[in-house]
Order: C-alpha cells, then sequence, then structure tokens
C-alpha cells in the first residue's frame, strides 16, 4: 500500500461538527476499499488566496492515508460529488508524518505569541497607569494645543489680509 496526504477545502458556510462530519465518511470510504486513515487535522477555517466557487474562505483539513491507489481514487471521486468540499489535493508521500503538521506547529507558536503579547501589553498598561498616566492622551494634548495655536495664527493671517483688501478698496 501507498502513503498519501489529501488536503480537501470545505464551503466556509458550514460548520466545523459538519467538516468532522464529512472527514468521519471519507475514512470510512477509505476503510471500505481496504485503506486506513493514520492521522486527520482540522486546520480551521481559512482565507483562500484566490476566489474559489464564489468563496473566499474554505475550512481546510489533512487527512493522511496509508491506502491502495484504488481507495484513493473512490475517495477523490466523492470529494467531487460532495457539493461541500470546493477543492481538494492529494499527493503520494514516501513516508507519513508522526506528529502535528507544519501548519499545526504554525498554529500553536502563534497561540503561544499572542498569549505573550497579551501579557506584555497588559503588564506594559498597568505599567503606564502606575506611572501616572498614558502617554498617546498626553501626545495628544500637546499636539492639540499646538494646532489650536496654528489655527489662531491663520486665522489672524486672514482677518489682516481682509482689513488691507477692505483699505484698498476704500481709496
Amino acid at each position: 500500500m501507498s502513503f498519501y496526504e489529501s488536503v480537501y477545502i470545505a464551503r466556509p458556510d458550514i460548520s466545523a461538527a459538519q467538516v468532522e462530519a464529512l472527514t468521519q465518511s471519507l475514512t470510512g470510504v477509505v476503510e471500505e476499499n481496504g485503506g486506513k486513515v493514520t492521522k486527520t487535522e482540522y486546520w480551521g477555517i481559512k482565507s483562500l488566496a484566490y476566489r474559489i466557487k464564489k468563496n473566499r474562505k474554505g475550512h481546510y483539513s489533512l487527512l493522511n492515508l496509508d491506502a491502495p491507489p484504488a481507495a484513493l481514487k473512490e475517495m477523490e471521486r466523492n470529494m467531487r460529488l460532495s457539493e461541500d468540499i470546493i477543492r481538494y489535493m492529494s499527493v503520494r508521500v514516501d513516508q507519513l508524518e508522526e506528529g502535528p503538521s507544519i501548519v499545526m506547529q504554525n498554529k500553536s507558536g502563534r497561540d503561544r505569541n499572542r498569549d505573550r503579547n497579551a501579557g506584555f501589553k497588559a503588564s506594559a498598561a498597568k505599567k503606564a497607569d502606575d506611572a501616572g498616566g498614558n502617554e498617546k492622551a498626553d501626545r495628544r494634548t500637546e499636539t492639540g494645543g499646538a494646532q489650536t495655536e496654528t489655527r489662531e495664527a491663520q486665522t489672524e493671517t486672514r482677518e489682516a489680509q481682509t482689513e488691507t483688501r477692505e483699505a484698498g478698496t476704500e481709496t
């Protein structure tokens, strides 16, 4: 039997539970034809690089297969017939990955960074409050004062020009 990685994109308007049910039905098709699914991953809803069948997003899911070519062919036939699957791709590989795929590794890395950044932002905000206020608000006040002075100077200049014109028309 050969090893395959198969990724499919499902329509964005179906739920994640329906995507899992779709994955289970595809797993059943593979097992009926003498193969087995070694790993399934749900990558979540992601933006597409371009529109596919009027969709800009889709649910991504990965299946690692240890199956004969006939089982893969039957699974792909079922994917073509399904209205919920908008695109799929299956690739033959020399061996299957044991751990999480690179997409899931990046996703967990982003989650860790997000948690770390959230903690940093919260501590920075607390330090700013403890230090006596918000620097951005102070900068806005300073800028606002400078803008007010500039507007007053422009108004005085316009008034002087208007007086000069009026004096020139009276003569």
